[in-house]
């Protein structure tokens, strides 16, 4: 044999064997992640921050075009959380139950705080003040236009606007901001704020940030459940506000409760991706709850009849997932 055919003989053999290395380890990898994702949840750490806490009002900031109807699913969320009516055996579970299950954070802090979150103040800017297309600067500053003391402002844009990463790599995101330390913008002297950015991804990017309500871009497929509110769009902002808040109260100023680089943290809910109910695994919700009359899905009934379907939270104190049904 040639020294030609030799050569090129070995470079074969060691391709197809590499190759065959190559396609190990994407398997395995591939394996290893399904398993995290169903069945061991990364453990947060609490980096000794403060969470949120005290009286805490949720301001609204609509950014762009939404019905009045579009408007109510989200604020009747809001009022759910801190509902105090004592809900029938038909309407359980329910988001204030959901909601109750952050106190375990707040429990296992040597600081024994305590957090009371009402609804606030709804601001319009339905002429799209900043545009169409917005950066995370532009963000913060549509959030200060809500108070800035004991608050969580959330500014939430209308499926027409452009946000910086959005659909790219992330459907909303929380942080702090510079406020003044007694809630109004002119004062001499500031102090941190909490906020909160949603989009609605219904025509930009459903599959990404409105699943399980939309068929997946990539991934196991499955077909898309009923969204209970009749609105792909925004039943998927309910599912990443609700997981956003999660996040705000536990790890407000990014030093709480968190797992992994804090720019890119794990947090309350996002340690427990796509996980809605009991038996969840990639591309499957879990057992819900269904409406018989719609066929909708969901997981926890709110004020107003609304019904909901929310996001797994992590538990610390069992280190595990936990879901309302």
């Amino acid at each position: 044999m040639s020294k030609n055919k030799m050569g090129s003989f070995v470079t074969k053999i060691v391709l197809k064997i590499f190759l065959l290395i190559s396609l190990f380890q994407i398997s395995l990898a591939g394996r290893k992640l399904s398993e995290v994702v169903e069945d061991h949840p990364q453990l947060l750490t609490y980096h000794n921050g403060p969470l949120l806490s005290g009286k805490i009002t949720i301001n609204l900031i609509w950014y762009g075009k939404f019905k009045p109807s579009e408007r109510a699913i989200i604020s009747d969320f809001v009022t759910s959380l801190s509902s105090r009516t004592t809900p029938s055996q038909n309407n359980q579970p329910t988001v204030a139950q959901w909601w109750k299950s952050t106190e375990k954070y707040y429990h296992l802090t040597s600081k024994k705080s305590s957090l009371s979150v009402s609804m606030g103040k709804q601001i319009l800017d339905e002429n799209y003040s900043l545009g169409k297309s917005l950066k995370n600067k532009q963000i913060v500053e549509l959030a200060s236009k809500g108070e800035q003391k004991n608050v969580i402002n959330v500014v939430l844009t209308a499926s027409d606007v452009a946000v910086e990463g959005f659909c790219m790599n992330r459907c909303g995101t929380h942080g702090s901001a510079l406020g003044s330390s007694n809630g109004h913008i002119k004062a001499k002297t500031y102090s941190k704020f909490a906020y909160i950015w949603v989009g609605n991804s219904q025509t930009k990017c459903p599959g990404q940030c409105a699943w399980p309500f939309h068929q997946p871009i990539y991934g196991p497929q499955s077909p898309p459940l009923v969204a209970p509110n009749n609105n792909v769009g925004l039943d998927g902002m309910v599912i990443n506000l609700a997981s956003l808040l999660a996040g705000t109260v536990t790890n407000p100023f990014g030093n709480g409760y968190f797992q992994g680089p804090a720019d890119a943290p794990l947090e309350a809910s996002s340690a427990c991706p796509g996980i809605y109910g009991k038996g969840a695994y990639p591309g499957y919700a879990g057992n819900l709850l269904q409406d018989p009359t719609t066929g909708a899905s969901y997981n926890a009934h709110g004020d107003n009849g609304r019904k909901y379907l929310l996001p797994a939270l992590y538990d610390p104190a069992t280190s595990s997932c936990s879901t309302l049904v």
